[in-house]
């Protein structure tokens, strides 16, 4: 069975280091970006009472540490 998805596009804006993180890592696990991109957005977990201590860095963080 086909699914249908719903495609909505957006620009991340991101410094020159973490363009070169972010290439380097798809590079080295052979992945796209979309793909890296996706499985953090997938990997949060937010519940309505944790969405205030969620800091800005947070994602940059976590692909920091999927890096290692």
């Amino acid at each position: 069975m086909n699914k249908k998805w719903a495609v909505k596009r957006f620009t991340v804006k991101l410094t020159s280091t973490e363009t070169q993180e972010l290439s380097q890592y798809c590079a080295k696990t052979g992945r796209p970006f979309n793909d890296v991109i996706w499985e953090l957005l997938r990997s949060l977990k937010v519940d309505s009472d944790e969405v205030s201590e969620i800091s800005p860095d947070s994602e940059v963080s976590e692909l920091a540490r999927l890096q290692k």
